[in-house]
């Protein structure tokens, strides 16, 4: 909402005693297409509020949601996710099928006004890729709360620093580019049961030896 209303343009203009709508104009998300990459439990909720805006919703993935499908969400393939959708947020694991899932091929299928969004894993995008197409033209806005070398970033006061990493200062020069540093999950209640979960885990292992939210990891 903040990406398509500029909304973080506006507040700076504001600040500056600016006022006019120059460059600010948005769209309304009501009878909008948006791809949903992901529909585990963060993916179905969105599917929820974006249903509640009116917007007409594809999905992605290898599991079928019934909550979403009793929404009226239509599972597709991923190239006609891509190709039909004005918005495309990421809602899926990092694991080496999905590493670069959105790279070079898959944003030249994109609409050349569509919405890029991801609030899961850096790896998913490839930066590169994106920022070329944001060059050219062929992708209308960025909307990230991850980026694939955060780690030497973000949770970071880096604002008395030079910053190293010249793909991520390259994002910041684009008007339709909006970051934020890794805070989507950043509310009270999501921090609490965070803390509970970890407790139960520790209590599950120390009981059984294992965990229900054991983590395989995966190298590649």
């Amino acid at each position: 909402l903040c990406l398509n209303r500029k909304l973080h343009r506006a507040f700076n203009r504001v600040r500056d005693n600016n006022f006019r709508l120059d460059g600010l104009l948005g769209f309304d998300l009501h009878g909008k297409t948006v791809g949903i990459i992901g529909t585990g439990k963060i993916g179905a909720v969105v599917a929820q509020i974006l249903h509640g805006f009116g917007c007409h919703i594809l999905a992605y993935d290898n599991y079928h949601h019934q909550d979403c499908i009793a929404l009226g969400v239509n599972y597709v393939t991923l190239t006609q996710l891509l190709a039909a959708s004005h918005i495309v947020t990421l809602h899926c694991p990092l694991t080496p099928d999905t590493h670069h899932l959105i790279d070079n091929d898959a944003l030249q299928t994109m609409r050349p006004d569509a919405m890029l969004i991801n609030t899961s894993r850096g790896g998913l995008v490839d930066t590169s890729a994106v920022i070329r197409a944001l060059k050219a033209r062929r992708l209308g806005a960025l909307g990230i709360d991850v980026y694939e070398e955060e780690g030497d970033l973000f949770f970071e006061d880096l604002s008395d620093e030079v910053v190293q990493d010249d793909v991520f200062s390259r994002l910041l020069t684009f008007p339709n580019v909006l970051i934020t540093g890794h805070q989507a999950f950043f509310t009270r209640e999501a921090l609490q049961a965070i803390a509970e979960t970890t407790l139960h885990n520790v209590s599950e292992i120390e009981r059984t030896g294992s965990s229900e939210n054991e983590v395989k990891l995966h190298r590649f």
